[in-house]
């Protein structure tokens, strides 16, 4: 069993040791799955305010459901479509503070009020994406954008 002491008041302290804490988690283990069942583990356990946390994995061009914490979720999504689609289409991460505001939102469960989601890419290849969830409007900021991105980029060549 791991245990890590992570802090969730410091936002910087926070991605820090949960990048670490990641790090340590899957460093060393092939199986894909695996690596992204205990991320969305992690992710939900110390990450604040959220009511889903997974993967979506990119399937011969469309985003199949992969390990996640939370409600049951939205099997398929076509790229182009949702927050998810939009994130694999661009490669760009989606912050949306209203999801009732974004065009096509696919909405899985019904209390989620925002949205984060980053593209996982490997030596230009897109893996799939990580999907955060918040019953919160505007609950993720830059700042959570940016120590996704990090999360992603320890997470990505374990998970290609």
């Amino acid at each position: 069993m791991y245990a890590f002491d992570i802090a969730a008041d410091d936002k910087p302290g926070l991605y820090r040791d949960l990048t670490a804490a990641l790090d340590a988690l899957t460093d060393g283990e092939p199986d894909a799955i695996a690596n992204m069942a205990n991320a969305a583990a992690l992710i939900w356990q110390v990450m604040p305010d959220l009511n889903w946390a997974g993967f979506y994995r990119n399937v011969d061009g469309e985003l199949v459901l992969g390990p996640f914490q939370g409600k049951a979720a939205c099997i398929r999504i076509p790229f182009g479509k949702g927050v998810c689609g939009t994130a694999a289409q661009t490669r760009e991460t989606q912050r949306v503070e209203d999801v009732h505001a974004f065009p096509g939102h696919i909405a899985c469960d019904a209390a989620s009020r925002s949205e984060l989601v980053v593209p996982i890419v490997h030596d230009g290849r897109l893996i799939g994406v990580l999907d955060l969830d918040s019953p919160s409007p505007a609950r993720f900021d830059a700042a959570d954008a940016a120590g996704c991105e990090a999360l992603m980029a320890v997470l990505a060549p374990r998970i290609a």
